[in-house]
């Protein structure tokens, strides 16, 4: 009850964003489960096409999609990994004609296992994942 009250007492465009957030997330949690990658990075390509123009990434508005993807990924049951949060956070900032660059790393961990870790970065900055 304490959750909704919180959100409820956001202005209304972060409680726009916290929804749109939630919905890319589950929306992309199904997709990695049931698509192909290359398919599924073809629908969100689509979807984060610029509906207006940006002049320079606003570091308010970065702040505010990484809050909301982060808050929303907090409430989805199982754990949101670090792909599924910087896809949302693709199709986000995309969506307002922010230039963002997915990065995907892979590297050995400890015990030789393979570690992988997905990180977005916009005007050479990590702005989520880093």
């Amino acid at each position: 009850m304490r959750q909704i009250y919180k959100f409820l007492r956001l202005p209304s465009t972060d409680r726009c964003l916290l929804v749109k957030s939630a919905f890319l997330v589950v929306a992309i949690r199904l997709g990695l489960w049931l698509l192909p990658f290359q398919t599924l990075w073809r629908l969100l390509a689509r979807m984060s096409q610029a509906t207006i123009e940006a002049q320079e990434a606003d570091q308010a508005y970065l702040d505010r999609v990484v809050w909301a993807v982060t808050v929303a990924s907090r409430y989805m049951p199982g754990a949101i990994t670090c792909l599924t949060r910087a896809l949302a956070s693709v199709v986000l900032l995309g969506q307002c004609g922010h230039r963002v660059c997915l990065r995907i790393g892979v590297a050995k961990g400890e015990g030789g296992q393979l570690e992988a870790h997905a990180w977005v970065e916009c005007e050479e900055r990590i702005v989520v994942g880093g």
